[in-house]
């Protein structure tokens, strides 16, 4: 490949494009966009596979901008590239309701694949959507008819690498042999405080090796010839490759080089100097027609290829209309789901029933796959009819992470956004922390995401504090966007996935236990989609108040009814597995099951307090762990703690006793 004058102006366009975006704005990240524009350009232009009309083609080439404060430089792309992103939409970076806001953001910016910016957790969600494309690729296509067939490319810089989460998202991407997965390493050896030796020595070469990837170095980042082959060589690759790149910060500016270009506005007299340098004579946003036409015939080049393939995949819609059925959507089909079978109705932990059920699940829709975090014994996620996920298997359903929970979250988050199948995740309760991140990111990207956690309480015993989760309950409740349901028994859980199979714009986290529950012969799978609902009535007459409980404390809060009946108190109680989705009913409905009329009110929950004073208000009562857990026998911990009937009736008494006219029957 030969690059011409015409590609240096193209390219160089990007690059002016972009810092003309962070001056008018006079906030942004400029190094990486001058420095980049390159590898950028060689990439978009040269291999990357798009259609500006049609930006959720399920067969476009993946790009994942993992150094997302470069926002500016993919933005330049998309509006040179013909995307919905006029000029007027660059002049608006990084201002209130623009399509161009500080970090790329999927679903608001037409051509962006992920939400970025949180480093490192781009280049695990570009692991993702490698995963998800050979997944599809071996379920989907047929003899003659490639349905799915393009490469995952993500475009990193020395913070992601740096990131933890970046070596787990390495590791699974080498183990599992992603060789259609790319990543350009951004490497100027320079972060936001200064030089990269400030804080790193490693040799970037080793580690990716040493993880199972292709190495290809470009030891001059303004050689579009030398990027080009690169690439080139990359796609022919066994293994997924890192390009690493080797380039100048802010290349061409005066301070080219330094920290002093990564996060700022370059300002009026640098962007003149900068001007100079490439004997840049436009004015701001100013792009000729000559340079417009360039990237109008390039994406035409494109067109064609896209057009071959829409009319192959109506061929193949029209041959196997089954299959794609299966596959047209991340919906989840519950029609034949049900816990009629008798092995249901007995104690058992909810992580078993929902095993049982997923087993069913996984059965009817060919599009559920996941994995755990070397717990599938502990968190009975594994599908049992199906076989690994892995090099060779890509048809496999069950994905082994290894311990790498952050990094599992990121290629969940991926293959969601990746879309047409359905995946989900699974550890202990306590370690979500360790991938909290990962699940705000998928409710701030309204993917539907699988987070399915057991061991959810202080029920665990013996592992102790470290594993008892307290305040995990009150932490994933409080982030915007996110279905938490807590089921109390086998038909919660059903209702459960009744209610994720329906969603498909927020992540859902499913919290399970490990100790037995009762089967609850009034629990009702169809209200869990309301979140709340009254499990067991009070008595006619007059009403004491409501008890209200969540998962394995729902048995509990009924058993406790039951006593306090016994003394002269005719209390309710509502299960509420799952506090948002309540939060979101209509008045009407929130009214019938906690009226206001009720003033005394008491919730029962094996974790924090905290958030449960919207429910039982100035004067409730909250039954639950303000402090860490402790090691011994899960029922003597659950006793020490005061979670028994006995404990809670006594502690209600002389409670009660005081308020029995404080209702307003």
């Amino acid at each position: 490949m030969k690059f011409l004058k015409e590609d240096m102006d193209a390219m160089n366009a990007i690059r002016f494009l972009s810092v003309d975006m962070i001056e008018k704005a006079n906030s942004g990240h400029p190094g990486l966009p001058i420095d980049a524009a390159p590898m950028a350009y060689v990439l978009w232009e040269n291999f990357l596979k798009f259609n500006p009309k049609d930006p959720r083609w399920i067969n476009r080439d993946r790009f994942v901008l993992s150094a997302g404060h470069g926002s500016a430089m993919l933005y330049s792309l998309l509006n040179l590239n013909g995307f919905d992103l006029p000029t007027s939409e660059l002049k608006k970076f990084r201002q209130f309701n623009s399509k161009t806001p500080g970090h790329p953001e999927y679903g608001v910016t037409s051509g962006i694949d992920a939400t970025t910016g949180p480093l490192g957790q781009g280049l695990g969600m570009a692991v993702g959507m490698a995963m998800a494309e050979e997944h599809l690729a071996s379920l989907v296509n047929r003899p003659g008819y490639k349905v799915f067939d393009h490469y995952t490319y993500a475009l990193v810089g020395d913070g992601d690498l740096m990131e933890g989460i970046s070596q787990e998202a390495i590791n699974i991407a080498g183990q599992k042999h992603l060789n259609k997965l790319i990543v350009l390493y951004d490497s100027n050896d320079v972060s936001l405080d200064g030089p990269l030796s400030l804080s790193s020595s490693e040799e970037v070469r080793d580690r990716f090796i040493a993880s199972g990837w292709s190495y290809e170095k470009v030891d001059d980042g303004n050689d579009l010839d030398q990027i080009y082959d690169a690439i080139e060589q990359a796609k022919s690759n066994d293994r997924p490759t890192i390009v690493e790149v080797k380039t100048i910060i802010g290349y061409g500016t005066p301070d080219s080089g330094t920290n002093k270009v990564h996060g700022n506005a370059l300002g009026t007299d640098n962007i003149k100097e900068m001007r100079k340098f490439y004997n840049w004579k436009l004015d701001p946003f100013e792009v000729t027609s000559k340079i417009r036409n360039h990237y109008d015939e390039l994406v035409k080049l494109k067109q064609k290829k896209y057009d071959e393939w829409v009319t192959m995949f109506n061929s193949y819609k029209t041959e196997y209309p089954e299959v794609w059925n299966e596959f047209s959507n991340s919906r989840l089909d519950t029609t034949n789901l049900s816990v009629n079978d008798e092995m249901f109705h007995k104690a058992m932990a909810t992580r078993s029933s929902n095993s049982k059920l997923m087993q069913k699940l996984a059965k009817e829709n060919s599009k559920l796959w996941g994995g755990s975090a070397d717990l599938y014994s502990s968190n009975n996620t594994h599908l049992d009819s199906f076989s690994e996920f892995k090099y060779l298997n890509p048809a496999g359903k069950n994905i082994y992470f290894g311990v790498r929970e952050f990094g599992m979250a990121a290629v969940t988050n991926g293959i969601a956004l990746h879309g047409n199948t359905r995946p989900f995740a699974s550890t202990f309760f306590v370690f979500s922390d360790y991938l909290k991140a990962g699940i705000r990111l998928a409710a701030i990207q309204h993917i539907p995401s699988i987070y399915i956690f057991t061991h959810d309480s202080i029920a665990v015993g013996e592992d102790g504090p470290t594993h008892e989760p307290v305040e995990q309950l009150a932490g994933l409740r409080s982030i915007p966007n996110v279905n938490v349901i807590r089921p109390a028994d086998a038909n919660e859980v059903l209702g459960a996935w009744q209610l994720i199979g329906k969603v498909e714009d927020r992540p859902s986290v499913l919290v399970l236990t490990r100790q037995n529950v009762p089967f609850l012969k009034q629990a009702d799978s169809s209200k869990v989609e309301k979140g709340a609902y009254i499990i067991s009535p009070a008595k006619e007459g007059q009403v004491s108040g409501i008890l209200i409980a969540t998962g394995s404390e729902v048995s509990l809060a009924m058993e406790v009814q039951r006593s306090l009946l016994k003394i002269g108190y005719n209390m309710s109680v509502v299960s509420m597995p799952s506090v948002n989705v309540f939060n979101e009913q209509s008045e009407e409905y929130r009214e019938q099951v906690l009226p206001s009329n009720i003033k005394t009110r008491v919730s029962i929950e094996m974790g924090s307090s905290l958030g449960w004073g919207d429910f039982t208000g100035l004067n409730g009562i909250n039954i639950s762990i303000d402090r860490f857990g402790a090691s011994g026998k899960g029922s003597d911990v659950i006793e020490n703690y005061g979670f028994t009937a006995e404990n809670i009736v006594t502690r209600l008494k002389k409670i009660l006793s005081k308020k029995e006219d404080y209702n307003e029957n």
